[in-house]
């Protein structure tokens, strides 16, 4: 059954974010090494998940909760078929996997996440 894997806070001042988050929770933030402009949140060891920052924009306005599938083709083509939508088409996370940005019927993102550490 797919799971939550990660979450993100889409923020306007990812330094500030960051330093809000790692004072009230103590949580380590890190700038990824990607090409893109994110920030790793780690929350901590046991239960929970580690999540990230990212900057907002009109396609992440807000807390992006990412759910582990096998196939982001797969998984799009059943969002869409159950009468939601693919927002941001599968793109590629170098070293990571495969990554798409979804809305559910009620107009909530998510995203899907197809882990493959040999993606490029």
């Amino acid at each position: 059954m797919p799971r939550v894997v990660h979450f993100e806070f889409a923020v306007d001042n990812p330094e500030r974010a960051g330093a809000f988050y790692q004072d009230v929770f103590d949580w380590k933030v890190q700038k990824w090494d990607g090409p893109q402009d994110y920030w790793m949140l780690a929350t901590g060891e046991g239960r929970g998940i580690d999540g990230a920052l990212m900057r907002r924009s009109e396609q992440t306005p807000g807390v992006v909760n990412t759910v582990d599938v096998s196939s982001v083709d797969d998984t799009a083509a059943k969002v869409e078929a159950s009468g939601g939508k693919v927002v941001v088409p599968k793109m590629t996370v170098p070293g990571i996997g495969y990554l798409a940005y979804c809305e559910d019927t009620e107009g909530n993102m998510f995203g899907i996440m197809q882990g493959d550490p040999n993606a490029n």
